[in-house]
């Protein structure tokens, strides 16, 4: 098949994406890029700001043939103008070690995830990436300029549980025809150690608890180009408080029958007393994501895909930005399709605090969300699309948004066991609800992060170092927090539509199968592919 223009255009973009940014190559499976790390000077992001522009204008003015172009092409314009304005006005090369830190480390760490890969060429890779660590930290010393105090205490953590991840490689890639392997590992884990110390210096001398929040025009700007939403921070903040105090009242009305006469705090603080640990933790969230598959299957909610789901302890060097849990994908274009569930056990920072977070109770819908129907469906079927920009390019929003809404449509379809479950469920869309205040409070209406944590822990009631660890997160990727709930509201939307517009036909099934064929796009780019459009 001829390329057209469009697809030319596509295939410039993930050139000069990857060139960029060779950590994303390997996370998606494209070749040619394993071997190092990238270059964030100002002189090389300048660079890569000229080729944005001449792509985001060629991509205007190219011609393209029918919907399904003209929906890539915005998607993809979006994504160009959204990384623009990020690096010309966020400036997160300039301000925050956290984009420094966690990319050298998933930079290593994707190696040992890329099972499409020899080990041979894994362990070239691994030689590449170590040997860049020392001067990769040294540019973001020379680029980084007033940071917050809040994102550097992040990135400090990251850089401390470096050495292990160092280690690990160092175990699994012990390379034949690189004797200086051991030497270039020092070298990195020495560096990393360095940059750490440096930060906590830099803390100790000035202690900007400000500076990490990019204010409402960078906000709504996100909202417009990343995630195509027409709405703004302060209608988000408005339907935020709504839905928490909406949800918090489903909760205790679930908590009068559970426990009749106490207050629903105290059923949630007891039913998390009922949680498990160590391996057994683990394998009751194996158990639980087969017995979302099947039940998916059995009542044919959606297709599924081909795809395995590993359950696996959180990597100690990403425990700082995973306090909980969260689900890794397998690579887009790789022949192998491995997704990676990590659980954290345990909340960071409390000695001697059981895995209480991990209740029992609520593990079918973390489960659930994770695996099927929720983020490996979802993006193993992403990946099998045809079409480039729906294997590679995804908004929270829907990715979240639809993990989210799964949590309830699955409940909707009878599948949560007990009260209790579906008090969890319920406690689950609470977090997500708060988290679109948090995320605008600290972003836009100057929230300071005590004053965040406590709102969190006082709705949640999450131990304090799990709602901190949260609240850190949420000052590092602003606008990430809210598409939970925002984009469950968005899809809940087109379903009405759809059934409303399809009759009979808009059954389940179909709205489901449907809405995945776009991948991870915009959901108000999904609306205008199925003819929903406002």
């Amino acid at each position: 098949m001829t390329a057209t223009p469009l697809d030319e255009l596509v295939d410039s973009y993930c050139d000069v994406w990857w060139a960029v940014d060779p950590v994303a190559a390997t996370a998606v499976g494209a070749r040619g890029h394993d071997h190092r790390l990238g270059s964030y000077t100002e002189e090389e992001v300048g660079g890569y700001l000229a080729a944005l522009k001449s792509l985001a204008g060629a991509l205007e003015e190219c011609t393209v043939d029918g919907l399904d172009d003209e929906i890539d092409r915005t998607a993809l314009l979006g994504q160009i103008r959204s990384s623009m304005y990020r690096f010309e006005h966020e400036t997160p090369h300039v301000r925050d070690p956290i984009f420094w830190a966690s990319h050298a480390l998933e930079g290593v760490h994707r190696l040992l995830l890329a099972s499409d890969r020899s080990p041979d060429e894994q362990a070239r890779a691994a030689v590449g990436r170590i040997r860049d660590i020392p001067s990769f930290l040294q540019d973001a010393r020379t680029t980084l300029r007033e940071c917050s105090a809040v994102l550097a205490r992040t990135a400090i953590k990251l850089l401390r549980n470096g050495p292990s991840l160092i280690d690990v490689v160092a175990q699994t890639f012990p390379p034949t025809d690189e004797p200086e392997f051991a030497s270039l590992c020092e070298q990195a884990r020495a560096a990393l150690r360095e940059f750490a110390d440096e930060l906590e210096n830099d803390i100790a001398e000035d202690e900007r608890e400000a500076g990490f929040a990019i204010g409402e025009e960078a906000f709504n700007f996100r909202l417009h180009f990343q995630h195509a939403l027409r709405a703004t921070a302060p209608e988000l903040w408005r339907f935020g408080m709504h839905l928490v105090e909406e949800t918090e009242a489903e909760i205790a009305a679930l908590a009068a029958q559970v426990d009749p006469g106490s207050p629903w705090q105290d059923v949630v603080a007891r039913l998390r007393e009922d949680h498990l640990s160590g391996a057994a933790l683990l394998e009751s969230y194996h158990t639980q994501m087969e017995r979302a598959k099947r039940f998916v299957e059995d009542r044919g909610l959606v297709a599924i895909p081909d795809g395995e789901l590993r359950v696996t302890e959180t990597p100690p060097f990403l425990q700082p930005l995973i306090p909980f849990a969260a689900y890794q994908p397998p690579q887009a274009l790789s022949s192998t399709r491995i997704g990676w569930f990590y659980v954290t056990p345990g909340a960071p920072g409390a000695k001697g605090q059981p895995e209480r977070d991990h209740s029992r109770h609520a593990i079918p819908t973390t489960s659930l969300h994770e695996g099927y129907p929720g983020h490996h469906l979802q993006l193993l079927t992403a990946y099998h699309q045809p079409r480039l920009v729906r294997k590679l390019l995804w908004s929270p929003l829907t990715v979240e948004g639809w993990a989210l809404y799964c949590e309830e449509m699955m409940g909707e379809e009878g599948y949560y066991t007990s009260l209790e479950e579906q008090m969890f469920q319920k406690m689950a869309l609470l977090l997500r609800a708060c988290r679109v205040v948090v995320d605008i409070g600290l972003h836009t209406r100057g929230w300071t992060v005590p004053q965040a944590v406590a709102f969190l822990q006082e709705r949640v009631q999450h131990e304090q170092s799990l709602v901190e660890a949260e609240v850190h997160r949420y000052c590092a990727e602003p606008v990430y927090q809210l598409c939970y709930a925002v984009g469950r509201r968005e899809l809940l939307a087109v379903r009405d539509a759809y059934r409303l517009s399809r009759g009979a036909d808009g059954t389940l099934r179909a709205f489901h199968d449907d809405v995945l064929r776009f991948g991870g796009l915009p959901v108000a780019l999904i609306r205008w592919g199925l003819g929903l459009d406002e």
